[in-house]
């Protein structure tokens, strides 16, 4: 019997804001244990939180990324729960009446476009973290983590796949960190998920139970979660077997998952306004002036390069995914120096390849978009080659230089001047009689090493393409 997989997904994403959601603590990742706290974010008696404006404006500029309806008036509430890095024992979250609601998420998978039901965005507190180690017996407590800004971002039941999962998540990061808006750095946790999981009969219109998996924070193990979810649901089912409702626990090195508890409903989490925090409002000029300040997202942009640029929807996609390498493209693009396409090969070829090897950001190089686009220009009007633009190319990166300066000291540019050329190729077939038999009696490819010993004896300036040309026009004389 065949069965549909349902997934919905709950993204939490922490924001790059300065300091914490309800108090003046740093907001940062990797600092000593339990230095970036004060009693507000410990949870003390008698403490009273202060919400941070800029956390708001964050969530509602991706409300507004997402297609939202913005509530210019909503207010934050008591999620009750007992866990030890949760000192007050209730996080302040929003319930009944979030920031953004209503919303959608257009994705691609296998050049299908989906549309996802983004059902709220609403902000909130996040909790410390458990430590555990060898060297000491339970558990310790590190609070810092105690009131950093989420966003949580809670998709319809939409998605239908693992890969429909895995686009929708590609997306949701893109959008962030085009948004400037959290570093979303998984090794971090600065972005994870919990998934919801349910399976039915091909047909059916109604869903099965569902199953939470928390706080994912890989985009490929949400993959295998959801595929192992889904699996084991299916043989639940078909053993005669029926599902809890429950949370379970994904072990990405064991590839499976574990029963955590039962799964609570929002009665369980006893919500209540929060009673020491205002009422949220925002005016609809604020509303207006958070959308005017919106960039261009990834989809239009991989859209605009795909029809205006000419792209290959794979190339433009593999920039687009990288606010980087989007941005040394679009901004070299303006300088109108080169080709959108040859431009796209070398940023996804030997710039993604310096990126990958030096871990460093292509943007913190001496490669100003001037320098890649007279670079690209001097190989696209035949002054130096391929190979030579390769040399530049380092030589901008290691010593600061421009195009021009490092083709003048390395005399690398091109001769392409067709008399300088044919007298360069009749001395190499007057130097190699056997190789000119060797073409006229079939051999081809003693042409290529005719062309290499007159690039040999230009010194590498000759233009390669003519010097081809040129050649092989005096052996069919």
């Amino acid at each position: 019997m065949k069965y549909e997989t349902i997934v919905g997904l709950e993204v939490h994403a922490e924001l790059s804001t300065d300091s914490k959601i309800y108090c003046d603590c740093k907001n940062a990742f990797g600092m000593e244990v339990n230095t970036q706290v004060c009693p507000i974010c410990m949870g003390m008696p008698g403490t009273l939180p202060t919400l941070n404006k800029k956390v708001v404006e964050y969530a509602v500029k991706m409300g507004h990324a997402l297609g939202c309806t913005i509530n210019t008036v909503s207010k934050q509430d008591r999620k009750n729960y007992f866990y030890p890095d949760l000192p007050k024992a209730y996080q302040i979250s929003q319930s009944d009446i979030p920031l953004c609601e209503n919303g959608s998420l257009t994705i691609l998978v296998d050049g299908v476009e989906k549309t996802i039901g983004v059902t709220r965005i609403h902000i909130e507190e996040d909790a410390g973290k458990l430590l555990h180690d060898d060297s000491f017996a339970g558990s310790l407590v590190d609070l810092n983590r105690c009131g950093v800004p989420l966003i949580e971002i809670v998709s319809e039941p939409d998605m239908r796949s693992s890969a429909d999962a895995k686009a929708y998540l590609e997306t949701i990061r893109e959008i962030l960190m085009y948004l400037g808006i959290s570093d979303c750095k998984m090794q971090e946790g600065s972005i994870r998920c919990d998934i919801n999981v349910s399976v039915r009969k091909e047909g059916d219109t109604q869903f099965g139970t569902r199953v939470e998996m928390k706080n994912v924070n890989s985009f490929s193990g949400a993959v295998r979660a959801i595929e192992y979810e889904a699996q084991r649901q299916i043989e639940v089912l078909e053993a005669g077997g029926t599902i809890s409702q429950e949370t379970r626990r994904w072990d990405d090195a064991q590839g499976k998952n574990f029963l955590l508890r039962s799964k609570e409903d929002a009665h369980d989490y006893r919500y209540f306004p929060e009673p020491d925090l205002r009422t949220i409002v925002i005016s609809p000029e604020e509303v207006a002036r958070l959308k005017d300040e919106l960039p261009e997202l990834p989809n239009k942009k991989l859209a605009r390069y795909v029809t205006e640029l000419g792209l290959s929807q794979k190339d433009a996609a593999l920039i687009v995914e990288n606010l980087d390498k989007s941005m040394l493209f679009d901004e070299t693009v303006a300088l109108g120096l080169c080709q959108p396409k040859n431009l796209s090969n070398w940023i996804l070829g030997d710039i993604s390849k310096y990126m990958n090897e030096t871990s460093r950001s292509i943007l913190d190089t001496p490669l100003t978009p001037k320098r890649l686009g007279s670079l690209i220009q001097s190989i696209e009007q035949g002054k130096i080659s391929n190979a030579s633009g390769k040399i530049v190319f380092d030589a901008i990166l290691h010593e600061d230089k421009d195009p021009e300066t490092v083709i003048q000291e390395k005399r690398m540019a091109q001769v392409s001047d067709a008399d300088a050329l044919t007298q360069i190729a009749q001395q190499v077939l007057q130097a190699n009689e056997k190789s000119v038999t060797d073409y006229k009696n079939g051999k081809t490819n003693a042409l290529g090493f005719l062309v290499g010993q007159c690039m040999k004896l230009s010194k590498g300036q000759a233009n390669p393409a003519m010097m081809k040309e040129i050649i092989t026009a005096l052996l069919q004389q």
